[in-house]
């Protein structure tokens, strides 16, 4: 360096220089300037972060007991004994809750191992594995995540899965997640925290929760896996799709193996628990579950389908849920609902449905659909209908769509196809159902608690959930089994009938409509309601509505009956013999039949009992709807008619025969009434015991005609008494009991008043007198006015003149307007006087026909009232004096 003097003094000079102190002043304040300004950025920027962090943190969700426990549970159904019969699901919702101490050791540690393995050290948060995720991100490799149990567990209940779509947004979860993991493992025990992710989590094959898929993939309770299932389960969460055991199995045993091996490192199992693990060939034995779970995987049963439709409805009027909230509750609400079904019942009711010895003939329908896209790109959809038009239209066969045989329905399909599809046409969808007919509904009820015991909706294969139900929501003509409910019910129970009024029985006009009787007999006459049920009378049903109850009474007691299915065109005649607008179903029916066999009390049909929520708290109590329809005496007086129906009687004086013998229940007491349609489309019986009600119906799916060919219209009356036989098996019979309200009298069968000993006991056809029941204060007072005792020729019968000999007849008074031939014409009370003894070949009919019936006709003499004694077979309901014929059929037509 330079020291002189020189030197120095520039040294001097620049120290004091002007321009460098400025410089220096100048550089010094930029310098204190920007250290503000960067400590001022670092502080806003910290406080913006602070505030935008506190911001998350404040609008994190609440954070309690309710948000981390699972949703979507399966709903549960049982049956009457307890059993589970059905579970209730939608995708995500097939959980079920297993607790702490349902968990095994081996499956804890397994999961602990693999997903957070200082679970429970940390406070809800593992800085070690955040630290090494973000290594993992800054280095390109995978050293695993950083989130704990306890943040996977709020991710899932709290923040749906995270599904968040941006970084912002996932970063703003992340942070929240952490916060309430915080809180979490400060406020809930681990071993809680822990039950709930197990019970959470996604398995695979819309397996959620450990104890869905222990049942899944092992068949067993979760209690018991073993080491080697346990890790296998383990295995499953980080990837559901690929590392599920069915579809994934490779993926999953590599994934098995590293959970082994960390249960190893971490102290949890031994070398000797590992190495047996891994040798075991857990992967075989789940193939071999779930080939079984899948050959056995039904839809839901008749029952279960009716079932669903109960609960939602039950939801939305007792609870006031929507149909959406309803439906998402019974799907995925974890319910427990207890049904009515009675497992022995049901499977008595499905044995004989499904027997094919109780059918005469097996036949076909079909459900056909099929999709054609044609060379042109223009697309057709084609149905079974579309078949019949061919069938009607090109080949001209009469076809009714019916087959006899699998094989008939296939080649029929070829040649349908073979004449739809041309030249560059594909087939973009086929779909075929075929079904077997005659098919067959059944419902099986306790009359007194409403209960539905068993149904079946149709017999063969159940190939779908929630399907055609032809049980519940299927409506079909009732035919006779309808003039109990609108006809012979209100008259005796409100219009002041008995079982004894009569009606005479001859063509009767009801507007331009002529009704006539279902049998080929002809028309008997006088005929009492008694006689109406017994043999299904229509025209005694028809007048019976008509002429005492109204068309508007008789809809109003059906509709009090709980028959919801009648329309404002249901007032008039036809409604006596069940010819509907829309029809009836038969759990309607059945329940309407049930009301008398319960001394008149309605009681809606219920399919459950109670159910409860996924806590195990009761929320519906299935408490029945009763009301009563009729009075007990009516009730008793119907039930003793159709009691009488299932003898085998033959009508006083005529060939007709009782039409439900067939149905008859061995060592049992029993009552019912059998109903066909006119053109035999639809068959029934409905009927009760003491014990319980049944109501079957069969007939075709699309309305075909019952033939001979097609079965015959009988064979549902056998499946009806051998399933009613086997449920009554090993039961007594305490008969039908009497109630105080019915009292007794003898009264005349052609008249239905008090008969005349000496006259009414007299008819040239046998003893016409018989012990009625009748509700006290409605026995008949007046005497029989159609039975006289009148001197006629004996040679003509017809009035003698002077010169006749003579002799004394029982005839009857007709009714004025009786024009038609009936089994009393040949009896009635002569008008005219012989005029000659040339008649030496005239028959009672032409002196019948020659004496006009008149009704002025007064007997020669009268005798006092009084009782008489009772012939063979007359007790109450007693039959004709003509002996029986058993197990004659009903015959054609309407019954």
């Amino acid at each position: 360096m330079n020291y002189g003097k020189e030197a120095t003094e520039k040294k001097i000079d620049l120290i004091y220089s002007k321009k460098k102190k400025y410089t220096t002043r100048v550089l010094l304040t930029f310098f204190k300037t920007f250290l503000i300004l960067c400590l001022f950025a670092v502080l806003v920027t910290s406080s913006i972060g602070i505030g935008i962090f506190m911001g998350i943190i404040d609008s994190a969700p609440e954070l309690n007991v309710d948000s981390i426990v699972p949703v979507g549970y399966a709903t549960t159904v049982y049956d009457s004994a307890g059993n589970l019969t059905d579970t209730l699901v939608q995708t995500g919702s097939n959980r079920e809750e297993a607790s702490y101490d349902e968990l095994p050791k081996d499956l804890i540690n397994a999961f602990v191992a693999i997903e957070d393995s200082r679970f429970w050290q940390h406070n809800g948060i593992d800085l070690r594995s955040i630290s090494r995720a973000a290594v993992g991100v800054l280095t390109g490799k995978n050293l695993g995540g950083g989130s704990t149990l306890t943040q996977q567990l709020i991710k899932n209940n709290v923040f749906n899965g995270g599904m968040e779509t941006s970084f912002g947004a996932r970063l703003e979860r992340k942070i929240q997640e952490q916060y309430l993991a915080l809180q979490l493992t400060r406020s809930m025990d681990r071993k809680l925290i822990l039950t709930n992710y197990l019970n959470t989590i996604n398995l695979g094959n819309n397996t959620l929760g450990v104890k869905v898929a222990a049942r899944r993939y092992f068949n067993k309770n979760v209690s018991d896996l073993t080491l080697s299932e346990c890790a296998v389960i383990a295995g499953i969460t980080q990837n559901p799709s690929r590392l599920n055991p069915i579809t994934g199995q490779e993926a999953n045993a590599e994934k098995r193996k590293v959970i082994l091996q960390y249960m190893y490192e971490q102290g949890y199992i031994t070398k000797e628990q590992q190495e047996e693990a891994l040798a075991d060939d857990v992967y075989a034995r789940i193939q071999n579950i779930d080939t079984a779970n899948r050959e056995n995987s039904n839809p839901y049963s008749y029952f279960t389908d009716e079932l669903i439709q109960q609960v939602k409805d039950t939801l939305m009027e007792k609870l006031g849920y929507t149909d959406t909230q309803a439906h998402n509750l019974i799907y995925s609400g974890g319910l427990q609902i207890y049904t009515t079904q009675d497992p022995s019942l049901q499977t008595i009711v499905d044995e004989e449905v499904n027997n094919p010895e109780n059918y005469a003939v097996k036949r076909y329908s079909i459900e056909y659909r099929l999709s054609v896209t044609h060379a042109d790109g223009t697309t057709e959809h084609f149905s079974e209908k579309s078949m019949r038009t061919w069938h009607a239209d090109v080949r001209e066969d009469n076809f009714d769509g019916l087959y006899d045989t699998e094989e008939a329905i296939d080649a029929d399909i070829e040649a349908y196809k073979a004449y739809l599809l041309k030249e560059g046409d594909t087939v973009i969808g086929e779909r075929l159902t075929k079904v077997l007919e005659p098919q067959v509904s059944f419902v099986l009820m306790d009359q007194k608690t409403g209960q539905v015991k068993a149904i079946s909706g149709g017999r063969g294969s159940k190939t779908a959930s929630l399907t055609l139900n032809r049980a519940t929501n299927t409506l079909r003509q009732p035919g006779s089994t309808f003039k109990i409910i609108s006809s012979f019910a209100p008259a005796i129970d409100a219009r002041g009938a008995t079982l004894g009024t009569v009606y005479y029985d001859a063509p009767y006009t009801v507007g331009n409509k002529t009704f006539s009787n279902w049998y080929s007999q002809g028309y008997t006459g006088y005929s009492s309601i008694r006689d109406g049920i017994i043999y299904s009378m229509n025209i005694v049903a028809v007048r019976c509505l008509m002429e005492t109850v109204t068309p508007q009474v008789g809809v109003e007691y059906a509709n009090n009956f709980g028959i919801t299915s009648l329309t404002a065109t249901d007032y008039n005649a036809a409604t006596a013999l069940g010819g509907l607008t829309k029809g009836v179903s038969n759990l309607e029916l059945t329940a309407a039949y049930a009301a008398i066999a319960n001394g008149g009390v309605y009681t809606k049909p219920i399919f459950f009992t109670k159910i409860l929520d996924h806590d195990g708290k009761i929320l519906i109590n299935n408490e029945p709807e009763t009301h009563r329809v009729l009075k007990d005496s009516t009730a008793f007086l119907l039930t003793d008619a159709m009691s009488d129906s299932m003898e085998a009687n033959r009508k006083f004086g005529s060939s007709i025969n009782s039409t439900s013998t067939r149905a008859k229940i061995p060592n049992m007491s029993s009552a019912g009434k059998s109903g066909t349609t006119s053109k035999n489309n639809d068959i029934w019986f409905v009927g009760y015991t003491p014990y319980f009600t049944a109501g079957i119906w069969a007939g075709c799916d699309d309305n075909q005609k019952l033939t001979s060919r097609n079965g015959g219209t009988s064979f549902h009356k056998d499946i009806w008494r051998k399933i009613m036989t086997r449920v009554h098996d090993g039961k007594d019979d305490p008969g039908f009991s009497v109630p105080d309200s019915v009292e007794t009298a003898v009264i005349c069968r052609k008249s239905g008043k008090l008969a005349i000993p000496g006259v009414c006991d007299e008819d040239p056809r046998g003893d016409a007198t018989y012990t009625e029941y009748f509700a006290k204060g409605s026995v008949p007072t007046d005497l029989c006015d159609v039975h006289v005792r009148a001197t006629v020729c004996s040679i003509t019968g017809l009035l003698p003149n002077s010169g006749c000999p003579k002799s004394t007849k029982i005839r009857l008074a007709l009714p004025a307007d009786a024009e038609s031939t009936t089994d009393d014409s040949d009896y009635a009370m002569p008008t005219k006087k012989c005029s000659g003894h040339r008649a030496s070949t005239i028959t009672p009919t032409t002196a019948a026909s020659e004496s006009g019936g008149s009704l002025n006709q007064t007997p020669e003499t009268l005798p006092p009232a009084g009782t008489s004694s009772l012939g063979p077979g007359y007790g109450p309901g007693g039959g004709a004096s003509v002996l029986p014929r058993a197990g004659v059929s009903n015959g054609p037509g309407r019954d």
